[in-house]
C-alpha cells in the first residue's frame, strides 16, 4: 500500500484487538507490530493493560501452569524406563551366559527389586559382582578401600575395584561372557564410577568379554560447568578430558 500510494505511513499497535485484551501469541504480536513500524518508519502505539487486564492476564497464567501441572502428574509412568528396566532387551542376550555385574545399592529396578536379586530370580548365571567405590551395597566411606568377599543374600562373590584392584584381572574375568554395568552417577567428573566403567571396558576389550551398559539418565542432563580436566592432573578421580 505504501508502494502504490494508498497510505503514506504505517502504524501499528498492541493489542490488535479493540478491546486490548491479551491473547495468545501476544509475544509474537508485539514483535511483528513493533518491528513492522520499524522497518517503514512508520509509528507503533503499545497501549497500557488496565487493572482488569492485568488481572485477566494473571488467571490465564496461573491456568496455563495447573495445566501443565495435570499434564506431568497423569502422564504414563512407564513413558520413561531406565535400562534395568527394560529387561525384555537385555535377558534374552544373557540366556545361557555366564555373566559378572558391576553395580552398587543404586542398582534398583522401578519396584525397587535390586538387579542381582532379579537376574537371580530369572537363572541368569552371576559368577561374579564388582563392586566399586563404595562398595555392592554403598556402606564404605568415599575413599575407603572395598575389600572382596561375598555377598550374604546371594552367596556371589564380590571382587573389589576400589583398592588395589581397580581393573578387572584376566583370572577375574575368565569364564566371563559378558559384564553387564548398572549404576547410576551423579553427573559430575570427579565420580569414580566412571573411571571404574573405563576400566572395565579396557579389561573386557583385553579379554574378549562383551559390555553391556544399562543406561541411567544423567541428573545434570543439559547443564555443562566447569573447568576442562588438565592432563596432568588426571587420576582414578578424574580420568577423562571433560
Amino acid at each position: 500500500e505504501l508502494a502504490e500510494g494508498y497510505n503514506t505511513e504505517v502504524h501499528t499497535r498492541f493489542p490488535p484487538e479493540p478491546n486490548g485484551y491479551l491473547h495468545i501469541g501476544s509475544a509474537k504480536a508485539i514483535w511483528i507490530n513493533a518491528s513492522t513500524a520499524e522497518k517503514y518508519n512508520g509509528k507503533f502505539n503499545r497501549m497500557i493493560l488496565s487493572l482488569k487486564n492485568k488481572d485477566l492476564l494473571l488467571i490465564v497464567l496461573i491456568y496455563f501452569g495447573f495445566c501443565q501441572m495435570s499434564f506431568a502428574q497423569n502422564l504414563d509412568k512407564n513413558c520413561f524406563k531406565t535400562g534395568a528396566d527394560r529387561p525384555e532387551l537385555y535377558l534374552p542376550l544373557l540366556k545361557n551366559k555366564t555373566i559378572g555385574v558391576v553395580t552398587n545399592q543404586t542398582g534398583l529396578m522401578k519396584d525397587k527389586t535390586f538387579l542381582v536379586d532379579f537376574l537371580v530370580k530369572n537363572d541368569v548365571k552371576i559368577k561374579s559382582i564388582f563392586a566399586p567405590e563404595h562398595g555392592f551395597r554403598g556402606d564404605a566411606d568415599a575413599g575407603e578401600y572395598v575389600k572382596n568377599g561375598v555377598d550374604t543374600k546371594t552367596g556371589i562373590p564380590i571382587v573389589s575395584l576400589y583398592g588395589s584392584n581397580k581393573k578387572p584381572k584376566p583370572d577375574q574375568l575368565k569364564g566371563i561372557d559378558i559384564v553387564l554395568f548398572d549404576i547410576q552417577d551423579v553427573g559430575v567428573r570427579f565420580y569414580t564410577y566412571i573411571s571404574t566403567l573405563t576400566y572395565v571396558m579396557e579389561a573386557a576389550a583385553e579379554n574378549g568379554v562383551e559390555v553391556i551398559l544399562l543406561d541411567r539418565p544423567n541428573p545434570h542432563d543439559g547443564y555443562i560447568d566447569g573447568p576442562v580436566l588438565k592432563n596432568q592432573w588426571k587420576s582414578f578421580v578424574g580420568m577423562h578430558q571433560i
